[in-house]
């Protein structure tokens, strides 16, 4: 049991919070590709504007005096959502709407959306140089222990505030994502303009507000997405740009243009991710005295420096397997 102890508070609450990070990136990834068809590199530095959003509102708000027992991050993430959302739409009608008015092919828009990428990074850095900062500043992370009796001692299970926050955030948005698709018109509309975008503009189709419609909700999810990594962690200028290559595995392997591949791709991934790195040396004490001697002390099957490898192998076991994803995605 101390080992199941160790092995949830090493491996299921980091690639939950992990997943969940991957998940909320990757719906929004494949939204995008969804309806406009290219690859937005951009999107993981829309996850850092967005947190960079929600801190300067939690300063304002902390400026005018507001105290709460939890992180003025979270008081300010919606409006920070909604400034991410509109800043989004600014940047599709000031770069890429330009593009495809002129027929620019999906690969000249890629390019441009890595152009974009550097901009936002260029502008973070002019803003708030190269540090780090915190959430945390004024109030302490919260941490919350479960205690499981074991042989007579006790053993916690460990969460932090941000990471009960994060999970039920992504649960939250999923499913407010799920009815919006399924239930409403518009969400039916977007659905019909990511399967054949010509027959919807001729079955009359506004298919501009489906785009407008989609850079909103991608914005929106890249917001909160940026501010739950940024409360686990810290904030700074490449906070999501080193995560933005396995959100694209993430949603290839679940299906690009699939929202609901993009949620599975992202917590296999993440899952993959703390599964590889975790040292199974741990889990394997009980049963010390009939493994060899010549075992290493580190059984991890990769080591953490080269986690982000593991999304790339599970995206080529994929693209061999089942080249359209687990969700069977667009193949154009």
């Amino acid at each position: 049991m101390n080992e199941f102890v160790f092995f949830f508070n090493n491996v299921i609450v980091s690639g939950l919070v992990l997943g969940s990070v991957y998940a909320l990136g990757a719906v929004g990834v494949t939204l995008v590709y969804g309806i406009l068809r290219f690859a937005h590199f951009a999107h993981g530095d829309m996850m850092t504007m967005g947190a960079f959003f929600t801190l300067l509102i939690a300063w304002g708000l902390a400026a005018l005096g507001l105290t709460a027992p939890i992180p003025l991050g979270i008081i300010a993430l919606p409006v920070a959502i909604v400034v991410t959302a509109v800043v989004a739409l600014g940047i599709d009608r000031a770069f890429y709407a330009p593009l495809r008015r002129h027929g620019a092919k999906p690969v000249t828009l890629l390019i441009a959306s890595i152009g974009v990428t550097m901009m936002i990074q260029g502008l973070i850095r002019l803003a708030f140089g190269t540090g780090t900062y915190t959430f945390f500043a004024d109030v302490p992370k919260r941490l919350y222990r479960l205690d499981v009796p074991i042989e007579g001692a006790t053993r916690t299970i460990n969460f932090t505030q941000p990471q009960v926050i994060m999970v039920a955030a992504t649960i939250a948005a999923v499913l407010a994502l799920h009815f919006f698709l399924t239930r409403s018109r518009l969400g039916k509309a977007m659905r019909a303009v990511s399967d054949n975008a010509d027959l919807a503009r001729v079955s009359g189709i506004d298919t501009r507000l489906v785009v407008r419609v989609t850079w909103i909700i991608a914005g929106g999810l890249a917001c909160l997405a940026g501010t739950m990594l940024a409360l686990d962690v810290t904030l700074k200028p490449d906070l999501a740009f080193n995560i933005v290559l396995p959100i694209f595995a993430a949603a290839i392997v679940g299906g690009i243009g699939q929202p609901y591949g993009a949620i599975a791709g992202g917590y296999l991934i993440g899952f993959a991710e703390t599964l590889a790195v975790f040292n199974w040396n741990a889990v394997l004490r009980p049963f010390r005295d009939v493994l060899p001697d010549w075992l290493p002390t580190n059984l991890a099957l990769v080591p953490t420096e080269y986690k982000l490898t593991v999304a790339f192998v599970i995206l080529v076991i994929t693209l061999l397997v089942r080249p359209s994803g687990i969700f069977k995605g667009q193949q154009s």
